[in-house]
């Protein structure tokens, strides 16, 4: 395969004859945008000129790979990574390169954005390179030194396990809350890995302020859904997908991933709360407001692979508040925002057991009556099969995907 140097077409294209969006002063200053609904108001390009678009400029990030960046526009500045994860700031006009932040840190694979934190004059701009966490002055890309050591945090730190052996990057940016920015990352899928914990970080000197624990400790909710003492050595149920805050409330939404090993959870029995799970957290303290478990024991890799979206609906004649979050099943959860109660029932369904030496799959699943699905959540096997034959207890030659 023939790897090509990488390119940023930021696709600023701006169509012709048309003042540039960053002279009017709107901002696109979130990663996922306004409730994760990736929706901006702004009107200037619109059907009647969109046939006209050409692009306005190019940025040829002089790296080989892959980028999944998510670039931020604020006050007239484009914010981006390069594959190497170099934070860029360009020119939102011409995209000349203002500055180039390179950690030293060898670093790479998925990192969808960044993080942007304003209050008065104050401004900080947080990005990442492998398990560190950078403060960087949005108009010199310098770290600021005052957060963490030298401008950065360690992201493996404080999770009790030995730094050195787990591995901790981020996939999303941290979502912000007033003076602290919410973390969760991506870690191995077999041991040893990190456990996933969420935590909030002071913006301004990078100290801890609260930690929510994915795989319970004594004495905490969920903690008898794991075999005892699991938190000590076990990994994952981490958020790496990302956040999505309802900044009216102060919660902030987090779906997180399968435990370790990700296709074999025998020495894993129990449902494993909070893996797979939504959760709603106070912002300010990190308490467990409600959680939804999407997959119990899962042992398919069907954790929630995207943030959810807030938005309102009309339902019994009436404006709710609801988050929806899709399954990499083609599943759509709908809930209350506030309750976690679904606006449409969700059913139990048994599910056979695992065949598999020492596994033990869940009893059943949870599925939802709607929205109808967006995706097959089944996939067709061949009659040739006797154990899928029709009649058989599978029925119709059809595997529900997360029973694979």
């Amino acid at each position: 395969m023939v790897r090509v140097p990488t390119t940023l077409l930021v696709p600023v294209l701006l169509a012709a004859l048309l003042r540039p969006v960053f002279a009017m002063d709107r901002d696109w200053s979130l990663y996922g945008g306004e409730g994760g609904r990736r929706f901006s108001s702004l009107a200037q390009i619109s059907r009647a000129n969109v046939a006209r678009l050409r692009q306005a400029w190019r940025f040829d990030m002089a790296e080989l790979g892959d980028p999944q960046t998510h670039p931020l526009a604020i006050g007239g500045v484009v914010y981006a990574y390069t594959p190497a994860l170099d934070t860029i700031a360009l020119d939102g006009a011409s995209g000349k390169l203002l500055w180039r932040f390179h950690s030293e840190v060898k670093a790479g694979g998925p990192q969808r954005g960044l993080a942007f934190w304003r209050h008065g004059k104050e401004r900080r701009l947080f990005a990442s390179a492998g398990n560190f966490l950078y403060a960087l002055d949005p108009a010199t890309g310098k770290p600021l030194a005052g957060f963490g050591e030298d401008g950065r945090i360690d992201l493996r730190a404080g999770l009790d396990r030995d730094v050195e052996k787990i591995s901790v990057a981020l996939t999303a940016p941290g979502t912000i809350w007033r003076d602290t920015i919410i973390m969760g990352f991506r870690t191995a899928e077999a041991a040893p890995a990190a456990p996933g914990d969420i935590r909030a970080f002071d913006v301004r000197s990078g100290k801890l302020r609260w930690s929510f624990h994915t795989i319970p400790h004594p004495g905490e909710p969920g903690y008898d859904t794991w075999p005892p003492d699991y938190w000590k050595t076990g990994g994952g149920a981490n958020n790496w997908p990302g956040m999505v805050l309802d900044e009216k409330r102060g919660i902030v939404f987090a779906p997180t991933g399968s435990a370790v090993s990700d296709f074999y959870g025998y020495d894993r029995r129990g449902d494993n709360l909070y893996a797979n799970s939504l959760l709603a957290l106070d912002a300010n303290t990190g308490k467990l407001l409600w959680h939804f478990q999407g997959v119990h024991h899962d042992i398919a890799d069907r954790d929630f692979p995207s943030p959810p979206v807030l938005l309102t609906l009309m339902h019994d004649g009436k404006r709710v508040d609801a988050v929806a979050q899709a399954s990499k099943q083609g599943y759509l959860f709908v809930l209350d925002r506030v309750t976690g109660k679904p606006f449409f029932p969700i059913t139990e369904m048994p599910t056979p057991p695992s065949e598999v030496p020492g596994e033990q799959a869940a009893a059943s699943q949870p599925i939802p009556s709607a929205p109808a699905p967006y995706a097959r959540p089944a996939s067709q096997r061949s009659f040739a099969d006797p154990a899928h034959a029709p009649g058989s207890s599978m029925g119709a030659g059809t595997v529900p995907l997360f029973c694979q």
